[in-house]
C-alpha cells in the first residue's frame, strides 16, 4: 500500500491507538491495524464496525459512576443522533443549557443526567424522529384515551371509537 500524502510505502501493524476522533479524550483502541508511512509519518487506522464501537463506547460511558463531563454529554447526544437544539427540546431545556453542559461551563443536573443515560441504555440511536411533536406539549391539553392492539409479538396504537 502507498501513502496518499506522499506516495511512500505504508507499513501495517497492530497497535494501541488513541481514538480522539470520537470526541472523548481518554479512549484507546487496543490491537487495531495502523498503517504508517515511513517517508512522511502520516498514518491511517482501520476501525472495523465503527457503529458497534460507538455503541460499546456509549455503554462504557453510561456505566461509569462518575458524573458525566461535557465531552461525554456531547458524545452521548451525538451517539443518540440528536442535534443540540433537538436534544434540548427532547429533554425540556434550552439549547443554551445543552451548550453550557457540553462546553463545561455548567454541570448537567442529576435528573437530566439520569435521563440521558436511560436514553442511551434503553432507546439507543434514533433512525428518524418527529421532533416537532415535542413542541406541541401543552399544560391545557386534555389527556386522550390510549388504545393499543396486539400485532405479532408486540403492540401498536389503535384509534378508539368515540
Amino acid at each position: 500500500m502507498t501513502c496518499i500524502e506522499c506516495g511512500g510505502n505504508l507499513k501495517t501493524r497492530k497497535e494501541n491507538y488513541r481514538y480522539l476522533a470520537c470526541g472523548l479524550p481518554n479512549v484507546t483502541l487496543a490491537g487495531v491495524e495502523v498503517r504508517r508511512c515511513g517517508t512522511c509519518g502520516d498514518h491511517e487506522v482501520v476501525i472495523p464496525h465503527i457503529e458497534r464501537l460507538h455503541e460499546a463506547l456509549a455503554m462504557a460511558v453510561v456505566k461509569h459512576e462518575a458524573r458525566l463531563n461535557g465531552s461525554e454529554v456531547r458524545f452521548l447526544r451525538k451517539y443518540l443522533g440528536y442535534s443540540g437544539v433537538d436534544f434540548a427540546a427532547l429533554i425540556g431545556v434550552s439549547p443554551e443549557t445543552v451548550s453550557r453542559w457540553e462546553n463545561k461551563k455548567e454541570t448537567m443536573g442529576p435528573s437530566a443526567e439520569r435521563l440521558l443515560r436511560m436514553l442511551v441504555v434503553h432507546k439507543g440511536p434514533i433512525q428518524q424522529y418527529p421532533i416537532e411533536i415535542l413542541t406541541h406539549i401543552s399544560a391545557n391539553a386534555r389527556a386522550k384515551p390510549i388504545g393499543l392492539r396486539p400485532v405479532g409479538e408486540g403492540w401498536v396504537e389503535q384509534e378508539l371509537a368515540a
